[in-house]
C-alpha cells in the first residue's frame, strides 16, 4: 500500500474520531436530535467545502499540466521541424509530472540549439558579406530566416574557408601584382592616370575588391606595362647599337663616352631620350665626317666578307665600295650593304662557324705537314716532335669527321633555302676535295724535286767523282740515317773523269 492511501485512511479515521467526540460532547451538554442533525450538516459543508476547494486546486494543476505537456509538445514539434530531427518520443508509464519535466528538459536543449544555430548562422553570413564586399562575388545560397541544419552549416562553413582561401589568394597576387606595376611605372616614368591605376597604387590595399574583373585587369595592366618596358629597352638597344657603332666608327674619345655610361646601361624613359639625343649628335657629326664613316663601314664590310667567305667576284659586286665620292647616297648604300651581311651571317652563323672551324684544322694540318719535311723537327728538344706527331694524327681523323658533319648540315641548308652554300664562290665540299687534292699535288711535286734532286746529285758524284760514299742501290732508295754509316779505308783512284772511292 501506498504511502498516499495510509494517509487517506489516517485522514477518514481522523475524521471519525472528531465526529464521534462531537457526539460525545453534544450528547454531554444535551443538545436536541433536531440540533445535531443542523450541526453535523454544518460539518458536513465545513468539510466538503474545504474538500471541494483543495479538489479544485488540484484538477487545475492536473489542467496546467497538461496544457503545459501540449503546448510544450507543440513547440518541440515545431522545433524538430525547424531543426531537421526527429520527432520527440515520449517514455511510456511516465506520470503526468514526469512527463511534463521530461518535455520541457528537451524544449529547452532544443531551443538553446536552435539559438546557436541562428547566431552561429549570422555570424557566418556577416562574414559572407565581408567577403563577397571585397571579392565581389554573390552570396552563399541559404535562406538567412529559417533555422539551418548542421549539414548547411557545415557547408556554410566548408564554403566560406575556401572563399577565404581564394581571397588571401587573390589579395597575395594583387600586392604582387602590384608591386611590378610599381617597378614598371617608376622605370617608364609614369604616373597613374586612369582612376583604376590610382585605385591599385594609391588607395589602401585592404580596400581594393579583389573580383576576378580586377585581377584581369591588373594583369592586363601589368601586360601593357612589360610590353611599354620591353619596347623601350628594344628601343634603347638599338640606339646602344647604333651609338656604339658611330663612336667606333667617328672615333670619338673615351671622356665623352663616359658621359653616357648610366644610359648604356638604363633603359627608363630620360634614358631613352638621352640615348635619342646622342644618336642624333652623332648623325649630324656623321654627315660632317661622311669619308671617315664609309671607310670605317667598308672596314666592317670587309670583315663580314672574310667571315662570310665571299668570293672575289661576290666582293667585287658590291661597286659602291670602290666609289671615292663620298655622299649621303653612298653611306646610305654601305650600310645597307653591312646591314646586309649582318643578317646573312647571322642567319648562316653555325655553318661559317664550322667551316672557320674547319679552315683553322686545315691550317694547322697543312703546317704541321710542312714540318715532316723539315730536318730541324729531329732535333726533338722537349718532346715537340711526339707533340706534334699525335696532334697530326688527330688531325687526320677529325678533319674527315668534322667534313661529314658539315656535309650533313649543308645538304639540309641547300634543301631548304633552294640553293648552293658557297664559300669563296665555290661549293665549300669542292673547296674541301681541291684542298686534299692541292696538298696531294704539292706533296708528289715534292717528292719528284727530291728524287730529281737525289738523281742529279748521283750523276754529279759521278762524273766529278766528289762523293764520299759509294752510290749503291741502297742509296738510291733512300738517303742513309746519320750515325749508321760504317767507316771505311778509303783507297782512290784516280782516272780521267771519275774518282772511285774503295
Amino acid at each position: 500500500m501506498r504511502r498516499s492511501d495510509i494517509h487517506a485512511a489516517e485522514s477518514v479515521e481522523c475524521l471519525n474520531r472528531a465526529l464521534n467526540r462531537l457526539k460525545d460532547i453534544w450528547e454531554e451538554i444535551g443538545i436536541p436530535e433536531d440540533q445535531r442533525i443542523q450541526r453535523t450538516d454544518v460539518v458536513r459543508k465545513h468539510i466538503k467545502g474545504l474538500l471541494d476547494m483543495m479538489i479544485a486546486e488540484e484538477d487545475s494543476l492536473r489542467k496546467r499540466l497538461m496544457s503545459s505537456i501540449e503546448s510544450c509538445r507543440k513547440e518541440l514539434d515545431v522545433l524538430c521541424s525547424e531543426l531537421q530531427l526527429s520527432p520527440f518520443e515520449e517514455d511510456e508509464g511516465r506520470t503526468m509530472l514526469q512527463l511534463e519535466k521530461d518535455i520541457r528538459s528537451r524544449l529547452e536543449v532544443m531551443m538553446k540549439q536552435k539559438s546557436q544555430r541562428v547566431k552561429e548562422l549570422k555570424t557566418l553570413s556577416k562574414q559572407d558579406r565581408e567577403l563577397c564586399d571585397i571579392m565581389c562575388s554573390v552570396p552563399f545560397c541559404i535562406d538567412v530566416d529559417t533555422v539551418p541544419s548542421l549539414e548547411h552549416l557545415d557547408s556554410y562553413r566548408s564554403y566560406l574557408k575556401d572563399l577565404t582561401k581564394e581571397k588571401d589568394r587573390r589579395h597575395g597576387e594583387f600586392v604582387g601584382i602590384k608591386r611590378q606595376i610599381i617597378v614598371c611605372m617608376e622605370e617608364l616614368d609614369q604616373l597613374p592616370d586612369t582612376s583604376f591605376e590610382r585605385d591599385v597604387v594609391c588607395e589602401d590595399e585592404e580596400a581594393f575588391c579583389l573580383s576576378n574583373d580586377n585581377i584581369a585587369a591588373l594583369q592586363l595592366l601589368l601586360g601593357q606595362l612589360e610590353d611599354r618596358k620591353t619596347e623601350n629597352e628594344l628601343v634603347c638597344s638599338s640606339y646602344r647599337s647604333k651609338i656604339q657603332e658611330l663612336w667606333e666608327r667617328l672615333q670619338v674619345p673615351q671622356e665623352e663616352r663616359e658621359g653616357m655610361s648610366d644610359h648604356m646601361v638604363q633603359s627608363r624613359k630620360k634614358n631613352m631620350d638621352a640615348l635619342e639625343t646622342e644618336c642624333r649628335r652623332l648623325d649630324e657629326l656623321k654627315m660632317k665626317n661622311m669619308k671617315d664613316v664609309i671607310e670605317a663601314i667598308r672596314t666592317e664590310v670587309a670583315l663580314f666578307w672574310e667571315s662570310c667567305y665571299y668570293s672575289l667576284e661576290q666582293r667585287r659586286a658590291f661597286t659602291p665600295y670602290y666609289d671615292v665620292d663620298y655622299t649621303v647616297e653612298l653611306l646610305n648604300l654601305h650600310e645597307a650593304e653591312l646591314l646586309s651581311l649582318k643578317k646573312h651571317y647571322e642567319d648562316h652563323r653555325e655553318l661559317f662557324e664550322g667551316v672557320t672551324r674547319w679552315q683553322d684544322s686545315w691550317t694547322l694540318f697543312l703546317q704541321l705537314e710542312k714540318k715532316v719535311t723539315d730536318p730541324s723537327r729531329f732535333n726533338n728538344r722537349g718532346g715537340n716532335l711526339l707533340k706534334e706527331e699525335k696532334q697530326r694524327a688527330d688531325l687526320q681523323k677529325s678533319l674527315p669527321k668534322l667534313e661529314k658533319s658539315l656535309k650533313t648540315q649543308i645538304d639540309l641548308w641547300e634543301e631548304e633555302h633552294y640553293r648552293e652554300f658557297l664559300v669563296n664562290g665555290q661549293r665549300f665540299l669542292q673547296y674541301v676535295e681541291e684542298q686534299w687534292e692541292l696538298l696531294r699535288l704539292e706533296k708528289e711535286r715534292e717528292k719528284n724535286e727530291r728524287q730529281l734532286k737525289k738523281n742529279q746529285q748521283i750523276e754529279h758524284d759521278l762524273m766529278y767523282g766528289t762523293a764520299q760514299r759509294t752510290p749503291s742501290k741502297r742509296r738510291l732508295a733512300g738517303t742513309p740515317t746519320p750515325g749508321k754509316a760504317r767507316k771505311r779505308n778509303h783507297v782512290s783512284v784516280s782516272g780521267p773523269q771519275t774518282t772511285y772511292v774503295c
